[in-house]
């Protein structure tokens, strides 16, 4: 299938590791020129050089905290210095951390609402008015399961990423009719380093091994196994394609089926 995107520019966020930088990759093996931020400098720049050695597009890297507005303002500025326009931007950051009612102190809601809604909120304004000018866009946002099952233990991911589930929902009706579709991405349990780390902590705690820890996890799952990165990615790419023009407004689950809930 030929996705119509080679030769387009993307924003991909947290892209450093993890499943920004699954993502960033999927894009770049579809042709598509890339801006990718972290706020790690050295790491940035050296993922840009290896997908830009893999793939052969042009990648920029820039060392950035999107929770500050003026550095997320930044990223599409020095993406629009690279490529004149920003077409599809993949918003992403690393999720607040864990906690529940009663052991989450109140400043903590301030710092997970800049990192986790408002940098969604400043990237994706920044990059709207030029996207409605040429009449096409696509925007999507990487959030969690939890913003349809909540979690116990990730209070401030549940209030905050279903904020941006809500904010995200909104401006997809908005700015539909100008060719700008506004996707969110649910999240499950996929095998980064991210899960590693997670795994090695739980083991330290329970007297099991990481390896039975991610056996636990992936036992929770209707399909018995953790995601891979590629797997995330392949739905990131579709999305931003010109063959998910009519899809936009959504919260697609990437989750091997772990989320009960209807809708």
């Amino acid at each position: 299938m030929n996705l119509g995107i080679k030769g387009k520019s993307a924003v991909v966020c947290a892209a450093s590791r993890g499943l920004g930088r699954a993502l960033a990759l999927g894009l770049a093996r579809e042709g598509v020129n890339l801006t990718i931020c972290s706020r790690d400098e050295t790491r940035i720049k050296a993922t840009a050089h290896e997908i830009s050695e893999a793939t052969g597009v042009n990648v920029v890297a820039v060392a950035a905290d999107v929770s500050d507005t003026a550095q997320a303002r930044g990223v599409i500025q020095k993406a629009r210095s690279a490529y004149s326009n920003v077409d599809i931007l993949v918003t992403n950051a690393g999720g607040p951390p864990p906690g529940g009612f009663d052991n989450t102190p109140i400043e903590a809601y301030d710092t997970a609402h800049k990192l986790t809604l408002m940098s969604v909120v400043t990237l994706m304004k920044e990059v709207a008015e030029p996207m409605k000018a040429r009449g096409w866009g696509r925007i999507i946002n990487l959030t969690s399961m939890s913003v349809k099952e909540p979690i116990n233990t990730l209070i401030l991911s549940n209030t905050e990423r279903a904020a941006v589930v809500a904010f995200a929902k909104t401006a997809a009706t908005a700015l539909a009719p100008h060719g700008i579709t506004v996707n969110s991405i649910a999240t499950g349990m996929i095998y980064t380093e991210r899960i590693i780390e997670l795994s090695e902590a739980r083991a330290k705690a329970s007297g099991a091994t990481p390896e039975e820890e991610v056996q636990k996890m992936a036992d929770a799952i209707p399909m018995g196994r953790l995601g891979e990165p590629s797997e995330l990615a392949n739905v990131v790419v579709f999305l931003a394609s010109e063959a998910a023009s009519y899809v936009t407004g959504t919260t697609i689950q990437v989750d091997g089926g772990a989320i009960k809930s209807l809708l």
